[in-house]
């Protein structure tokens, strides 16, 4: 009997879906079903929205037992704050950058001091901008502006609401293929957030699933790669997408995070002021049971 379990996709990767198409869930025994509200959710806007009330908290607040992945900061810090645990088993490799339309002024990092940035708050489009822009800028000259989820921040940035947002895959390719130009690129680690409750062994499944769907897209990248449109969000599936020559997107690592990031992580978060919901610190606290 196949085990059920419900997962809400990043979307910034494509392993979720190759784990569904290829039948590598079931090979594991699970019966996964995705939780597409969620997903659909963190696509949209979180401008009015505060904490513990974004659409990824939700799944927490009402009770429901649902994995989901967000950047490494993100996922740390949420079960810091007392919603669920972080898997310190695997990570993810995703590409970020921050946008800017064709004819901005904008050319290099330094042209966006005090210029706001569509993120969507203590989420890997936030947390990456004074991360990455600290190199350039001072941090009280780095301006996020809470936007919400990458549909949101791409439309934002193309009906000229905002002059920079900080996008994620697959909206990466997708600004690409709409013209729009980036100021600076790089990588983040993601990691995934669990219940408290949630069963070792269903989890251990679940990861050698993605796992599995990893070695395929390395085998066969083409094959895969039109998958991206279960991540492009509503609003732009109207529009042709050439999904052969979007990226890969995020990457699934199957070795543990080192501690080192778990303790960067919590200095980082502190220094940016965005540690008020912190509460408890411990790493071996914050992972789930291995029993």
């Amino acid at each position: 009997m196949a085990i059920p379990v419900t997962v809400a996709p990043k979307g910034m990767g494509l392993n979720d879906f190759v784990a569904m198409q290829d039948g590598f869930f079931a090979a594991e025994g699970l019966d996964v079903e995705f939780d597409m509200k969620t997903f659909r959710g963190t696509q949209g806007s979180w401008k009015d929205l505060k904490y513990f009330d974004r659409p990824q908290d939700r799944p927490f607040s009402e009770g429901r037992s649902v994995i989901q992945g967000a950047c490494a900061w993100g996922s740390v810090c949420n079960a810091s704050a007392g919603m669920g645990k972080f898997v310190a088993d695997c990570y993810g490799v995703s590409p970020w950058g921050i946008f800017v339309r064709p004819d901005s002024k904008i050319k290099k990092p330094e042209d966006l001091k005090d210029i706001p940035i569509a993120v969507g708050m203590r989420a890997g489009s936030h947390f990456n901008v004074p991360y990455r822009l600290e190199k350039y800028l001072p941090l009280e000259n780095i301006k996020p502006v809470n936007i919400g989820g990458f549909g949101a921040r791409l439309t934002a940035l193309l009906n000229g609401e905002v002059e920079a947002a900080s996008l994620l895959p697959p909206q990466i390719d997708m600004a690409k293929q709409l013209g729009l130009r980036a100021v600076m690129e790089d990588t983040f680690h993601t990691i995934w957030w669990v219940p408290d409750d949630m069963s070792p062994d269903v989890l251990k499944r679940y990861l050698r699933a993605l796992d599995r769907a990893e070695k395929a897209l390395q085998a066969d990248l083409p094959k895969y790669l039109p998958l991206w449109k279960q991540s492009v969000p509503p609003e732009f599936q109207n529009q042709t997408w050439d999904y052969s020559k979007f990226s890969r997107g995020e990457r699934f690592v199957y070795e543990p995070i080192p501690k080192s990031e778990f303790d960067e992580i919590m200095q980082q978060v502190e220094r940016w002021g965005l540690d008020q919901h912190l509460k408890e610190r411990g790493f071996e606290k914050l992972i789930p049971s291995a029993a």
